[in-house]
């Protein structure tokens, strides 16, 4: 089963990001994925599991999982409402210092996928996004960055 991971900034500069994450999945899912999975921190995580969640209504075969980086967040009053329809997933990372949990997630996100989509600004000094986009493409993973550089300030 293929698997796609994503991966962004957790703010979100660029107007026409919706509808090209959209028509990213969407090709990802007519060639052959099915499975999706995403973090839990930031405006590009919501949007794209929005994004999975309006196209599974189309593609009702999609999995999509939600990754979660700490139990902390799992014992909030409205966990369960968030994410009723969404399988989560929480790697043992417990005994990782809470400063590291979203990088190791995200590097086992990455290792599970085939694909990440992404929306990553190569040219920021650093970041925790760069730094995994920097990791997928060790890897070897297919990769679609929908960052342009109209989304810098």
């Amino acid at each position: 089963m293929r698997k796609t991971a994503f991966i962004g900034h957790r703010r979100i500069c660029q107007n026409n990001l919706a509808e090209e994450l959209d028509l990213t999945i969407e090709k990802q899912i007519q060639s052959g994925c099915t499975h999706f999975i995403v973090g839990s921190h930031g405006e590009f995580d919501r949007l794209a599991l929005s994004a999975c969640r309006t196209l599974r209504k189309r593609y009702p075969q999609l999995v999509i999982e939600v990754v979660i980086t700490s139990l902390c967040a799992v014992n909030t009053d409205n966990f369960g409402q968030r994410y009723d329809d969404i399988a989560t997933v929480l790697y043992e990372i417990e005994e990782v210092h809470y400063k590291r949990r979203i990088t190791v997630s995200n590097q086992k996100m990455i290792d599970e996928c085939d694909a990440l989509i992404c929306y990553v600004d190569e040219g920021a000094y650093q970041s925790g996004a760069k730094t995994a986009l920097r990791y997928a493409q060790r890897k070897g993973l297919q990769i679609f960055n929908l960052w342009t550089d109209s989304a810098k300030n």
